[in-house]
């Protein structure tokens, strides 16, 4: 049996079970950091609306921004300037939604008057079709006959009824905080872009003042073009519209205007869908007709009338924007579907400021023409 050498101690086993000096330090900072994690989330939850209310008002701030500039280069005091602005771009707002509300209830008129006659068509399509015998008086019977379904179906509706009441009360709210806030950003906008600037130093300043101004250059220009595109669409369609003899051609003309020019790539085809139906109600035959004007009118804008008006804005694609629309409504809802072609047209600005392209030469492989034989394509040839 060997000895154990005298001079090694026996070494000991609680130390290497120990816990580290380190480690009850480190468990307190992440559960501290895991506390304001959770208390960062619950507060941007709450904060999300307040959020996209600024949101908003900023990028209406930006569309308004180039109209208070001329204003006040012209002597009229910023603060005016802004007034005048809002006053002409809610009047316009207004103006739409009381020639669609005019429009709604005519429409919703005409077609409770014209219900009887529909219904009877209706029936006696299916007496032919089904071989049934049928009567409007017995479909009126059995829908009444079921006292309880119609019953609960009233209660359902005046529970929506109440909702959507407050639905929109809540809406004019928010309404109102825009309004008061893009009023301030805009008012305020030197003053705003001043303080800013303060906080970064001064190489930062110049990036950040370039990069403002082009987010008010081409939001605002994008806007403006889609607000004069609107204005001529509306005047050609109510006055296509009126020469047809269809009712209520003013305001289906501001409708098909507004929803044709904001809308992107189908709202043409969507704008049509309201006097279409306007068009079956009265004269079938007209139905066909707006709908080759419409086809008609959206080949003369895409490719005559908007790449003349909107040469010094940013054009964005058909499919850009409706992508756009798509991943906004997708985000944010509404809002986000109503911001997205603005937010496109801002990106589209900065990568045209400041990613660089260089020349393309001119080769029948990028037009596909099929001219192989062409000079140019001959001159390519290695020669032997």
């Amino acid at each position: 049996m060997t000895e154990q050498p005298a001079d090694t101690e026996p070494t000991d086993v609680s130390d290497s079970r120990r816990m580290p000096s380190w480690l009850p330090r480190a468990m307190v900072l992440a559960l501290l950091l895991l506390g304001l994690f959770e208390i960062a989330g619950w507060a941007a939850h709450k904060l999300l609306h307040i959020f996209i209310v600024l949101l908003v008002a900023f990028f209406i701030s930006l569309a308004m921004e180039p109209a208070v500039d001329a204003l006040a280069a012209r002597g009229i005091p910023r603060g005016l300037g802004t007034a005048l602005v809002f006053v002409l771009v809610n009047g316009a707002v207004i103006i739409f939604a009381i020639a669609l509300g005019v429009l709604l209830v005519q429409t919703v008129g005409q077609g409770v008057t014209e219900l009887p006659g529909l219904l009877d068509r209706l029936i006696d399509w299916i007496n032919a079709t089904f071989h049934q015998h049928l009567t409007l008086d017995q479909v009126r019977d059995r829908l009444l006959h079921d006292s309880d379904a119609v019953q609960n179906y009233a209660e359902q509706a005046a529970d929506k009824g109440i909702g959507l009441s407050g639905t929109v009360l809540g809406g004019l709210g928010e309404l109102a905080l825009i309004a008061v806030f893009s009023i301030y950003l805009t008012a305020d906008g030197p003053k705003l872009r001043r303080n800013v600037c303060s906080l970064l130093p001064p190489r930062r300043q110049d990036a950040v003042l370039r990069a403002w101004d082009l987010a008010i250059e081409k939001t605002g220009g994008y806007l403006y073009s889609r607000a004069l595109l609107a204005v001529i669409s509306a005047v050609c369609h109510g006055v296509f519209l009126a020469l047809i003899g269809l009712p209520n051609a003013l305001a289906l003309g501001i409708w098909f205007g507004v929803i044709a020019s904001f809308v992107p790539t189908i709202g043409t085809y969507v704008a049509a869908l309201l006097p279409i139906l306007v068009a079956l109600t009265d004269q079938p035959l007209d139905a066909v007709w707006i709908i080759v004007f419409a086809v008609l009118y959206q080949w003369f804008q895409d490719y005559l009338l908007q790449p003349r008006i909107t040469a010094r804005t940013v054009d964005v694609n058909a499919a850009v924007a409706l992508l756009a629309v798509l991943c906004g409504g997708a985000l944010l809802g509404a809002v986000g579907a109503l911001l997205a072609i603005p937010a496109t047209a801002t990106v589209q600005g900065f990568f045209s400021a400041y990613v660089k392209r260089y020349e393309v030469p001119e080769d029948p492989r990028i037009e596909r023409t099929g001219k192989s034989d062409s000079p140019k394509g001959r001159d390519r040839r290695p020669t032997r």
